[in-house]
């Protein structure tokens, strides 16, 4: 796709959002304040879903702490990359002619994945170590 100044703008507008939201993460400990707020399905079920400590994490991984985001989230730690390289992406892609490659997995890729967050969101509430 060639870049449009509408596109641009989207994107521009998404880092803009995102350099906020990072800056507000690195300043603010999410176990500490309130200006983020607490998971939906933990506050309602008691258990932990698998986003459950990706706030936390991340303030690890701003800060250096990456020991301590593994234990947090060890998902949410392997998967960013990925994300990033994503946003990074659309971002470039939209602004420069020259585009990144874009990456589309196949459909059994993105149930693979589908299926190893579900394990994930359920290997982490056994009531037994490591979990």
């Amino acid at each position: 796709m060639r870049p449009t100044p509408a596109r641009t703008l989207m994107w521009a507008a998404i880092t803009a959002a995102g350099l906020l939201a990072g800056a507000a993460l690195y300043l603010f400990n999410p176990a500490e304040s309130r200006l983020f707020p607490p998971c939906p399905f933990h506050a309602l079920t008691g258990w932990q879903c698998p986003g459950c400590g990706s706030l936390r994490a991340a303030h690890c991984l701003l800060h250096g702490e990456f020991i301590a985001a593994f234990r947090l989230n060890p998902l949410m730690l392997l998967f960013s990359p990925f994300v990033a390289y994503g946003l990074l992406a659309g971002l470039w892609n939209s602004t420069f002619t020259k585009p990144l490659p874009v990456v589309r997995l196949p459909a059994r890729w993105i149930w693979a994945i589908l299926i190893v967050i579900v394990l994930y969101g359920i290997a982490r509430n056994l009531p037994f170590m490591p979990f």
